[in-house]
């Protein structure tokens, strides 16, 4: 997966329509290969966006869970610490073949 499209369900507050909108734009950018497209494309470019965004919500409206929400300052917490963890061990392993 993209690293930065994140999960969008089961959150407090909840996903925001903004929210959608970048992970459908970031979906676009990783499938099309192009992060801004020319003008020639630029419509298609726009249209697959409008449509992921949409299809997105769809399923978030429509997922069940009986898990409580998630918080995003907690995940926020969790990502860094993971982040630090890959780091470090990425720092051990240049030193140990160095």
């Amino acid at each position: 997966m993209c690293r930065n499209i994140r999960v969008l369900h089961n959150f407090e507050p909840p996903t925001t329509d903004d929210e959608v909108h970048e992970a459908a734009l970031q979906f676009v950018r990783k499938v099309s290969g192009s992060t801004h497209p020319s003008r020639a494309n630029a419509d298609a470019f726009e249209q697959a966006i409008e449509e992921i965004a949409e299809a997105t919500r769809r399923l978030l409206d429509g997922l069940v869970t009986n898990a409580p929400p998630k918080s995003r300052e907690l995940e926020a917490v969790k990502g860094r610490e993971r982040h630090e963890k890959r780091m470090e061990r990425e720092v051990r392993i240049r030193t140990a073949s160095a």
